[in-house]
């Protein structure tokens, strides 16, 4: 039986410059990054000789695979050895593709018709502190045909490096903090109640749950700036969150939040919020005792309250980060429900399966709900 398993090589630098000096980056290579960051901390890369893809050309938001295909067409005919993606969530994933022999149709591709083929090096370098993408072997995009999130989870999707530098984060907004690490808290609580993790993988996701609940804790009390001594603490606990759950997995929280995401452009981390507590709550209704009765008492000891009230008193401090909305105050209507519902069944097998218990029909409506 499977136990543990962490493919990349993870490094830390103290600056861009140290990390840049140290790959060489220049001809044969291909680097998504964005405009501000390039020109901000990589402003090498111009006269590098390097192939430069500032991927906020082919849409804002959540990865689609419009976005991969675009991107493509746009490289069509150039070679490559190697493949960097310095950014979010959305372009780590998306990166992860193009160290793959063939890509498009992506939509074939992520139902496996295509056969798949790793032949370059992948580097990543995560500007946020939410994905763990750059420890994952997983690329989630909206698949625009099924008006869905739908993930791609291979060996051959994991990256070589994992680069770690905290001073990308330094000018990192507080609404993309927050949501970037609401999703990195989410990933390590669904893999700590994994029927998948064991021992190993919760030691990684319970420390990520103690680092950001403590650092959420400070912010409330000291106000938005006091995020910013704490980045390479949340850029760790991301990084932890991350080896947690590429081995244990993620599950309904995040397979709920998909038809959210994708069919009203919520945040990846904001619409695992508005899941977040209602999984919880149901699965608590179901099971009490087990894994979550030991992940509730440790929550409970670093919030300082009762067992009893832990989930709104975690839901308390969420809301300093981000306050919680109702489904209906994106635009969701009471009739797509039943539509939300059925993607979840249709679409979400493989998050669904790593449930803590399982969630029939009626439980994932009652959750919508």
């Amino acid at each position: 039986m499977k136990q543990f398993k962490v493919v990349p090589t993870i490094q830390e630098f103290e600056t861009c410059k140290d990390f840049a000096d140290t790959y060489g980056i220049g001809k044969g290579d291909l680097v998504f990054v964005s405009n501000g960051t390039k020109n901000r901390l990589f402003p090498e890369l111009d006269n590098s000789g390097a192939i430069v893809v500032n991927y906020r050309n082919y849409g804002s938001g959540e990865p689609t695979d419009l976005m991969v295909e675009g991107i493509c067409k746009d490289l069509e005919g150039k070679t490559y050895n190697r493949v960097f993606s310095i950014g979010g969530g959305t372009i780590l994933d998306v990166a992860k593709l193009f160290a793959l022999k063939t890509v498009s149709p992506v939509v074939k591709l992520f139902n496996k018709e295509l056969e798949i083929v790793k032949d370059k090096e992948l580097i990543l370098v995560p500007t946020t502190c939410g994905t763990g993408s750059e420890v994952t072997n997983i690329s989630i995009l909206e698949l625009t045909a099924i008006n869905s999130k739908f993930g791609l989870a291979v060996d051959e999707l994991y990256p070589d490096k994992a680069i770690l530098i905290p001073e990308l984060l330094a000018g990192l907004p507080m609404k993309y903090f927050a949501t970037s690490s609401i999703d990195a808290l989410i990933h390590a609580i669904e893999s700590s109640l994994s029927p998948k993790g064991n021992e190993t993988t919760r030691m990684f996701g319970y420390k990520a749950i103690e680092m950001i609940l403590k650092g959420y804790m400070e912010i409330r009390d000291h106000g938005q700036e006091a995020r910013i001594p704490l980045m390479k603490d949340f850029l760790m606990a991301a990084n932890y969150a991350g080896i947690a759950f590429g081995n244990a997995g993620c599950a309904a929280v995040h397979a709920l939040s998909y038809p959210l995401g994708a069919k009203y452009h919520v945040a990846h981390g904001e619409s695992n919020y508005a899941m977040f507590t209602g999984v919880l709550n149901n699965y608590m209704e179901i099971k009490s005792d087990g894994e979550i009765a030991r992940l509730n008492k440790f929550m409970a000891e670093i919030l300082g309250c009762d067992v009893d009230v832990v989930y709104a008193e975690l839901e308390k401090l969420l809301n300093v980060m981000i306050p919680k909305k109702a489904l209906h105050e994106y635009g969701v209507t009471e009739a797509e429900l039943e539509e939300f519902t059925d993607s979840v069944l249709e679409n979400q097998g493989r998050l669904m399966a790593n449930n803590f218990v399982e969630l029939d029909r009626e439980r994932v409506y009652k959750i919508y709900r």
